[in-house]
Formats: C-alpha cells, structure tokens, sequence
C-alpha cells in the first residue's frame, strides 16, 4: 500500500465531485477454478485499489456523502482462516493503513445498503463486469442484472475517470518500474528464443520472470510466430528459422500498476528483407507517433498520423496505392492495421475499460461513434493531458481471411495491391509498443530502452543462444 495520506487524498477529492448520496465501492471475491478452494490468482478491484489499497477478497466500502462518513465492510480472519492462511494483518490494522477509522461485519452492508434504499437515498455504483458483484448489486438496489449497466452513475464514472486518468507522483514511479521490468524480461527472452522451442517454453520464462519481481503478469500473454492474430494467446507453436516472434506482455507491480510492452523479433539472428521493410515501416508510425505526444493533441490525430505513415511505408513497398490521405479516410489501410494506435494505462493494462470507452477515452465532444473497421477498434481519441500514461503500439497484420474476403468483394481496390500483397499472404505481423506519460512540455518513455530498430534486435539476436 501507498502511505495512508495518498488514500485520504483521494477520496476527499472524490467526494469533492459528487454532491450527495452514497458512494458503492465493491471488491472483488475469490473465483474458483473448479471447486470453492481452488481459485485464480486473486486480482482486486482497480477502483478499490486506488482509494483503499486494500488487496484482499471479500471486501466492500461507502463513502456516505449525506452523513459524511466512510466504512470499510468485510470480516476479519477466523481461527480456520488462520489455520490454513496463517496469521496476517488484521483487517482493522489494514483499515488503518488505508487512513479508515471505522469497520464493520461485511453483512452490515447489506443492512445499510437495504435502509438507503427504504430512505430513498441516491446509491451511486460503477458498472460491474464480475458476476458475483452484479448478483449482489441486483439484490441490494432491486434492480434487474441485465439494467445494472445502464443504471450505473454516470455522476460517479466521470468522477472517477477523472481522478484516475491523472497519474499522481507515486503512482508514476510505480508504472517506470512496471516498465522497466518488463523491459529486462522482454530482453531475456529476444536472448533465450531460439529455432526449435515452443511458444510455451518462452511464455513460461515470461510468466516466472514476472512472479520473481514480486508482482504478476499484467495481462495473458501473447508470445506467438502467429503475429498476425491480435490477442493470441495460443502458445502450442513450434519456432522456426525465417519465422518472427510477436511478444507482447508487461508486469504488474504488486500494488497493480502495469507495464505494456511489444517487441517482435526474427526467430534466428536476422529479419528477411521483407520482414526488415515492413518492420521499419511499423517503427516509423511508432516514431512519428510518440513524437507528436504532447498536452492537448487528440490521440486520434496522433493515430490518423500513424495510420497515414503505415499506408505510406506500405505504398512504397508496393502492397498500398492511391493517395495515403484518401485511403486512411476510407479505411483501406486497415486491411493492414485493424486496431487502435494506443490506450491508457495505470492499474489497468487498458486503463478503467470497464467505466465505459466512450467515458475514459472520449468526450462529451468527442464521441466514439464510428463503425468504421480499424477506427472503432481506437480505445482513446480525446486530448492529451499531463499526467495521462499510455501505450503507442501500431502494428502491420496480414490476415489471410481478411484479403480473401476483400478480395473477393472488390474492396479498396483503388488502394490495395491485391497481387502484391498475395505474396506476403503468409507474413504474420509486426507490432512494437511503448508506454509513455504526458509531461507538461511533451511526454517521456516510461521505463528503460529495450531494443526496437532492426540493428539492435538483430544485435541482441547475434549473442543469442
């Protein structure tokens, strides 16, 4: 936990934005595997984190702004608790860390939640994405599971998307070290990969290496000669000389900030020429991306740039034509780059997803209300402010089905050379990605440099196995 002070801070400027009512915290419980014992890994509530810092199951909290008070709710360890668990900290004593003077049993909140609303009294709640959270929210509120979202505060999201979006100076020198290492551990494995391994070895080093550092794993991770599948997270290939590997993954700190960072290497000491162009075409969009970060930039101008560089590069290959500026506006270049440029960061990996897109990546100016294929897949578009963390990862993904249904439906074809690009039907994908924090005058690496241009990967390659 932070010291006591950060957490008092954040909810006094919290309750500074919300005029009355009360305030529903939820933690998260244990999620078992395939019996009540065997759990996941227990992961807490992002947003209980940030104003209580308190990481343990079973756990709920109000901030009553009517009465002006604030309550922990949950139970403290019983003797079998201890017997299997051992003796930990008090639930009283982690109260006092958190800067709470008072707890009460967790089924009391069940009993202040049933007399709010018998008064009629306002209960402002975030959207659940847990099914045990949104059972019991349904029964407190009596209101129907499939209406939570949509009856969620709005008044208490943009409070909290607000607060959160802007990192504090303890929370940055978390997401550095986040960064920094999942840097070295991205480092191990461009050293270790080599022609032969399967993506399951590489993936559990990645795994390991993340457990080591006290933390965890940010996300699954997503280690994969298979590039071009956005998010897979099939680790069942064998690596083979001329293939390239996509590792995307970052570590969690133990208080839960995140790193995430993308690499993509060739699985024996050097790129093909084909892989090399198409490589320094993705690292110029990540250049001219990053450089364009700055206090009140749209991140979706700074995606429509990176975009427009890709189609660019891409057109001087050979695989793109027309005019790039036309072509972006349309959408052919997401025959190559179906996903968005970057997201914010910071207790999420994807930072506050489950507030809503539209509330932490864009405005009531800005709405996120494209359909176009590629742009609606852009997590953040509004303006930049200092303190917001965030990822610049754009990418190049040949995706066989994609050209044939393209294809095969004449689309684009004013912008995309069909022949050309069947001779790269089998390339697989490229993606690099750093995290950045918006800076008064710019914004800064997060973390350390990791190799990125063709020369240093290749360099790391050489020394390899």
């Amino acid at each position: 936990m932070f010291q006591k002070e950060v957490y008092l801070q954040r909810r006094a400027a919290l309750k500074s934005k919300v005029n009355s009512g009360i305030l529903l915290f939820m933690g998260n419980e244990d999620s078992p595997m395939n019996y009540k014992d065997n759990a996941y890994h227990f992961r807490q509530d992002s947003t209980f984190l940030y104003y209580f810092g308190i990481n343990e199951p079973s756990l709920g909290a109000i901030i009553d702004l009517d009465a002006d008070k604030t309550i922990l709710f949950g139970n403290e360890m019983g003797i079998d608790d201890i017997v299997w668990m051992g003796r930990q900290k008090t639930l009283k004593e982690k109260s006092i860390d958190a800067g709470l003077t008072e707890v009460q049993p967790l089924d009391k909140l069940d009993d202040y939640l049933q007399k709010a609303v018998e008064k009629k009294q306002q209960v402002h709640f975030l959207p659940p994405y847990r099914a045990e959270n949104k059972i019991k929210l349904s029964h407190w509120l009596n209101i129907p599971i499939a209406q939570l979202k949509e009856k969620a505060s709005l008044t208490f999201i943009k409070a909290v998307v607000a607060q959160r979006s802007i990192k504090g100076a303890e929370e940055i020198v978390e997401l550095n070290r986040a960064a920094a290492l999942s840097a070295d551990i991205h480092l191990m494995v461009m050293q270790q990969a080599r022609p032969g391994m399967y993506e399951r070895e590489l993936a559990a080093k990645i795994e390991g290496a993340a457990l080591a550092t006290g933390g965890n794993i940010a996300y699954p991770v997503i280690l994969t000669v298979r590039g071009e599948i956005l998010h897979n997270h099939y680790h069942g290939n064998q690596l083979l000389d001329g293939q390239m590997v996509l590792n995307d993954s970052g570590v969690e700190t133990a208080l839960g900030y995140a790193g995430d960072l993308t690499r993509t290497f060739p699985v024996g000491k050097k790129f093909t020429a084909e892989q090399k162009d198409i490589y320094d075409v993705v690292l110029k969009a990540y250049t001219d991306a990053k450089n364009m970060l700055a206090p009140g930039v749209r991140y979706l101008d700074v995606h429509l740039t990176s975009c427009k560089t890709l189609a660019q590069g891409l057109k001087d290959i050979g695989l793109m034509k027309g005019n790039v500026d036309d072509a972006v506006a349309a959408g052919a270049h997401a025959m190559f780059f179906q996903c968005g440029t970057g997201h914010m960061m910071g207790l999420d990996v994807h930072d506050m997803e489950d507030l809503g897109e539209q509330y932490v990546g864009y405005t009531d100016d800005l709405l996120k209300n494209t359909t176009q294929f590629g742009l609606k897949s852009l997590r953040l578009g509004k303006a930049l402010e200092t303190g917001y963390v965030l990822t610049v990862e754009p990418g190049v993904y040949i995706i066989p089905e994609l050209i044939d249904r393209w294809k095969a439906e004449n689309q684009f074809s004013e912008y995309i050379n069909y022949d050309k690009l069947e001779q790269f039907r089998h390339f697989s994908g490229i993606r690099v990605e750093d995290d950045f924090l918006i800076t008064e005058t710019g914004s800064t690496m997060l973390g350390k440099h990791l190799a990125i241009t063709t020369d240093e990967v290749e360099a790391v390659r050489a020394e390899a196995y």
